[in-house]
């Protein structure tokens, strides 16, 4: 029999972070609290175009990082100036939901973002109007499960959290209770 516990991050969102935001926003229903709809990753990367090894590399970090493999994303049409053709690929994505949402948001907000040098915290102004949040990072090895001796490239990712939120102020104070690290504004 296999028993699976519920991320700890999901059981504090059903405690108390759902009951705050009803009573904060005068929610009429539990139901209509905002939440975590999927976390996507995605890497871009130029540089397949002349070395497809490095796909490979960039692919098995983020399935480290995120514990889903990566799907590839292709050019959609050529550029020649680019020297890039339809249907070479150029990027990676990665889309998380359900415990995997759960498990990679509390590793990145608890653990990979504090590792970042100097880190004052993250922009409060990154929010794009319906409620979704957007980050970007410049390195993959602030993620513990990454191993510096076998990257071959530093590579930034962009990632976005997409909440059920109507505005980017009920996404934030969701985000806030959840323990997003938001720079102060000076």
């Amino acid at each position: 029999m296999v028993t699976t516990t519920k991320p700890r991050l999901k059981e504090r969102y059903a405690t108390e972070v759902v009951p705050a935001l009803v009573q904060e926003f005068s929610y009429g229903n539990v139901m209509q609290a905002p939440r975590l709809e999927k976390i996507v990753l995605n890497i871009g990367m130029g540089e397949a175009v002349a070395d497809a090894k490095t796909l490979d590399a960039a692919a098995g970090d983020i399935a480290i990082i995120t514990g889903q493999q990566p799907v590839i994303q292709k050019a959609k049409k050529s550029i020649s100036n680019f020297k890039l053709r339809e249907g070479m690929p150029i990027g990676l994505t990665v889309t998380l939901r359900g415990d995997r949402l759960w498990e990679f948001f509390d590793r990145m907000v608890n653990a990979a973002l504090p590792r970042i040098r100097d880190f004052q915290g993250v922009s409060p102004n990154a929010f794009d109007g319906r409620g979704n949040y957007s980050l970007g990072l410049k390195e993959q090895m602030i993620f513990a499960e990454i191993e510096y001796d076998k990257i071959d490239k530093i590579r930034g990712m962009q990632i976005t959290i997409v909440t059920t939120a109507r505005t980017d102020e009920e996404a934030k104070r969701l985000l806030e209770l959840l323990g997003m690290p938001f720079a102060k504004r000076g």
